[in-house]
This record gives structure tokens, sequence and C-alpha cells, in this order.
């Protein structure tokens, strides 16, 4: 759609603050979270759609440092867990314990009650304890006893999680799996990055020490906008055509869910608001595509014989996809 079909209704003037806010807050964390721009991008993303995310790789990449760097750059309360294999539900969301001077039980809150979470190793904890954040991530309560403690918005989980040919892992279940909007991987950084890392390490650079680029606000705000950014018709079909196509994908045990379908439209609100526009294109839902649904389908033992690549079948259904013309959308 030409800049100049644009509906006058659209909150231009909030688009284009919101993305030079997005954009100083980009350039903040790549600052510390060096050589990952485009996992940068794809965290903020998730922040300004409403999700969550999920990273799986190995020790030391910077996971915890992308996680308490971006809650800095917010102004977000941040709370850690550490998940072990001994880490109980009730860690997470609280528990009445018995006050002996009063004989009455007494709330004490969990470590879920922050705007920022960082899910330390999520799947070196049982099922049962990852099963504590369902209620959290899908409708931003948690409920302990009898009472239910609503979450501080804006409320985001950055869960980490080792590869699970590790020792000492549990796999997430499939339910786990389809709360997180992305899953992404960060990768070792090339030699020049790593050098910047290693001089800051050295330099005593930390997060802890950035300056907020915006408040808890300012996302609820640039939430809302993102909301209104406008999906045609056409848009919405291409992206429904994709989800389809895995639910018929002969190498896959079973397609996407139609969560999956709502948080890539959501992923792809966030992205257009980023780039300054008022509505999502085909090109938004291919650059999103893969990293908001392969996490939510399993290849079947065949194509797992095969070598098949989880998301080489995603991308290959996205091609299959007839693209809507950019005049439709």
């Amino acid at each position: 759609m030409p800049e100049s079909d644009l509906d006058a209704s659209c909150p231009q003037a909030f688009c284009k603050y919101g993305g030079v806010m997005i954009e100083k807050c980009a350039e903040l964390i790549n600052s510390y979270f060096i050589g990952k721009e485009d996992v940068v991008e794809n965290v903020l993303i998730c922040m300004l759609a409403g999700g969550h995310v999920l990273i799986e790789d190995v020790p030391g990449v910077g996971k915890t440092t992308l996680a308490k760097t971006l809650a800095g750059a917010v102004d977000l309360s941040f709370g850690r867990i550490q998940f072990t294999p001994d880490t109980l539900p009730s860690d997470v969301t609280g528990v009445s314990v018995l006050n002996m001077k009063t004989g009455e039980f007494e709330l004490r809150e969990g470590a879920i009650m922050h705007q920022m979470i960082l899910a330390d190793e999520i799947n070196r904890t049982s099922p049962k304890t990852q099963a504590s954040l369902l209620e959290a991530m899908a409708e931003g309560h948690v409920t302990v006893d009898d009472t239910v403690l609503t979450l501080p918005q804006p409320f985001m989980v950055i869960a980490t999680q080792n590869p699970t040919q590790f020792v000492g892992t549990y796999p997430l279940p499939e339910a786990q799996l389809d709360r997180f909007m992305m899953k992404l991987s960060i990768g070792y950084p090339d030699a020049g990055s790593e050098m910047k890392l290693a001089r800051n390490a050295i330099e005593g650079r930390q997060p802890e020490e950035i300056e907020s680029i915006m408040s808890a606000g300012d996302i609820l705000n640039a939430r809302r906008e993102v909301r209104q950014v406008r999906i045609a018709d056409s848009v919405m079909k291409y992206a429904n055509d994709i989800v389809n196509l895995t639910r018929q994908e002969s190498r896959l045990v079973m397609g996407v869910s139609p969560r999956a379908m709502i948080m890539l439209m959501q992923a792809a609100q966030a992205r257009a608001y980023i780039q300054g526009r008022d509505y999502v294109t085909p090109d938004d839902i291919k650059a999103l595509a893969v990293n908001t649904l392969h996490h939510r389908v399993t290849l079947t033992y065949d194509a797992g014989i095969a070598h098949e690549s989880v998301d080489a079948v995603i991308y290959s259904d996205v091609l299959k996809a007839k693209v809507p013309m950019v005049k439709d959308a």
C-alpha cells in the first residue's frame, strides 16, 4: 500500500515517536549485546506484541545479558528464576504460610511478580514446575490457593534453555512451547563482536549501569498502538494459508495451533510498527513465520531419519503459499 493511501486516522505521530524510541532502545541493547541485531529486533517485536520469548542455545552466549539489558533499557522491574531440578511451583507463583504468632495464613508472593522475568534454564526443572508459568504467560495472573494475583504490566517472560541433548534437561511440554511467541537461537559471535564483548567485560561495563530509554508506560502505549496496525484480509489469508500448510505437511506430526496464527499476526503488527508503517505486508509474515512457528511442530520419525530440518519444512510451506499483491495489502 503506498504511503499516500494511508488512512488519515492512522496514529502516524505516535508511530514515528515509537519507532524512534524503539530504535534508540535497540541501539542501546546492541552496545552491550553485540553482533546479534536480528535477535534484538525479534525480542523487541515480541515485547511490543505482548509475547514471550524462548531462547535455546549453549551456555555463555549472552542470553542473560540480553534479558538484563532489555529490562534496564525499558525501566522494568526484573526478576530472575534460576530453574533447577528441585525448584517447586510455589517458588514461582507464591505460597500461603502460617504465621505462628497470629495463627493466620499470610501470602508470600513468588518470583513471578515482576514485569520482566528471566526464566533461566527452564528445561532443567520438572514439567510440573514448568507448568506453573502457563497461567501467568497466557492470562497475566497467577492463582495461589484461592487468591488471584494480577501480574504487573507490561509483563514478559524471556526463557532460556539448554539444547535437549545436554545432561539434566527435561523436554518442554507442547502446551508450554505454544505459550512462547518466538523461539530464537543466538549462536556464537563473529571474531570482531567477540573481541568487543571481551573488552566490555574487562572494562567492567555491565548492563546494570545503563540508563532507561523507555518507561513501562511507554511500552503499554506502544502496545496499544501496535494493536491498531491494520491487517488486510488478503494478508491475513496469506498467513492462514501458511498455517494450514503446516497442518497438511506429511513431514510433521501435527500442524500449528490457532494460537500460533494469532501470535504470527500480532508479531507482524509489531514489526510493521517498528518500521513506521500502520499496515502489515506479506514480507512481515514471511520474515517472522519460521521463528514464530518452528517450536510448535515436531518432525515425523521418517523425516527425522531423513535428517529433515523443522526450519526448512516451515520455510518450504512459506514458499508454497500464494503471496498477495502489495496493492491488495
